[in-house]
């Protein structure tokens, strides 16, 4: 039976019929070819299907993306989120920021403990944040409050999360030792790994992953770590020159926590030969043409944080299926095959 929104002219045209067939099968009248009644029954799927589409499209859901990152980085989320909101489907997403650099756990707990409670309205949350109990307990809580989170390139342990999305970072880990181990070869010296904050558990997994393939493939390598240093340029300097300045020769640096400018700066300062291997800013364009970078493991944000949105979307059911994972895979970018929308 048609229902009474969709007009017998509206099926004829969608099946391509006339509009007496159509009224012979919607009232179960002889005189129709099978091909005829098939064609009226996909034409009143089709109409129900564009229906609850424009009824969906009429839905807007509010997303708050909360992200604890240096500004470089936080600019990069901000654009790629404001790219991916007219593409999302079917319904009409908005999207509420809150940033922080180096923030305590317990503050980002708070942002996110505020969400949907005294008339703050949220659909859902997008957080890159610490590994730690207090936002984890905060994104369980969250859920009971009926928001999905997505946790973005850095996972949240036990945290009732609905998906993680971003950068296969045990991956990204162990292609950099594999890439390094090949580019050294018996060049003696250490590797310098320098990492924004330990508290990120993404991070931990590219550090655990690139240890451990270093040892697999170069058993003899040393490696220097200097940690918790926030991407800020200026403190990685610092940290970089003291490791230089105290530590064994290093042959090659792993850079997971941004800070490039920073660790240039000490190796040019200190004279050291090193082959600077860096990891995933597409920031560092400028260093990797001059050659101070030799590689950058890259991912690309704006597919992530739209396949951040779709997984939203189903977990409001407003898209089939339900909440995945999505990693994405590590890219090694040269001087030679940068992407191109990043080669002006």
């Amino acid at each position: 039976m048609v229902r009474r929104s969709h007009r017998i002219r509206d099926v004829a045209e969608q099946a391509g019929v006339s509009e007496a067939t159509v009224d012979r099968v919607l009232h179960g009248r002889p005189g129709v070819s099978p091909r005829a009644v098939r064609a009226v029954e996909a034409a009143v799927l089709e109409l129900e299907r564009q229906q609850s589409q424009v009824r969906l499209s009429r839905r807007t859901l509010l997303v708050d993306v909360v992200v604890d990152a240096p500004p470089r980085f936080r600019d990069a989320v901000t654009a790629a989120v404001e790219e991916a909101l007219p593409s999302a489907r079917p319904a009409t997403v908005r999207a509420r920021f809150t940033t922080s650099d180096g923030a305590p756990a317990e503050e980002v707990a708070a942002v996110v403990d505020t969400l949907g409670t005294g008339g703050r309205v949220s659909h859902g949350l997008v957080l890159k944040a610490p590994d730690d109990p207090a936002v984890a307990a905060a994104v369980r809580r969250a859920r009971q409050r009926g928001i999905p989170t997505i946790t973005l390139v850095t996972d949240v342990s036990s945290s009732d999360r609905v998906a993680y999305v971003g950068l296969d970072n045990a991956a990204a880990g162990a292609t950099a030792a594999y890439l390094l181990t090949h580019l050294l070869g018996a060049t003696d010296g250490a590797v310098l790994a320098t990492l924004s904050h330990r508290s990120f558990l993404g991070e931990q997994e590219r550090f655990v992953a690139f240890r451990e393939r270093l040892a697999a493939d170069d058993a003899g390598r040393d490696v220097v770590v200097v940690g918790d240093l926030h991407g800020d340029d200026a403190a990685t300097e610092r940290a970089v020159a003291a490791a230089l300045g105290k530590g064994p020769h290093v042959a090659a640096v792993y850079s997971m926590g941004g800070g490039n400018t920073g660790v240039a700066a000490a190796l040019a300062a200190a004279g050291a030969g090193a082959v600077p291997f860096h990891d995933l800013d597409a920031d560092n364009l400028a260093l990797l043409r001059t050659g101070v970078l030799t590689a950058v493991l890259h991912h690309d944000l704006r597919a992530d944080l739209r396949a951040a949105l779709t997984q939203l979307l189903r977990a409001h059911r407003l898209l089939p299926g339900a909440p995945a994972s999505v990693w994405s895979a590590p890219q090694v970018v040269t001087p030679w095959n940068v992407p191109p929308r990043l080669r002006d």
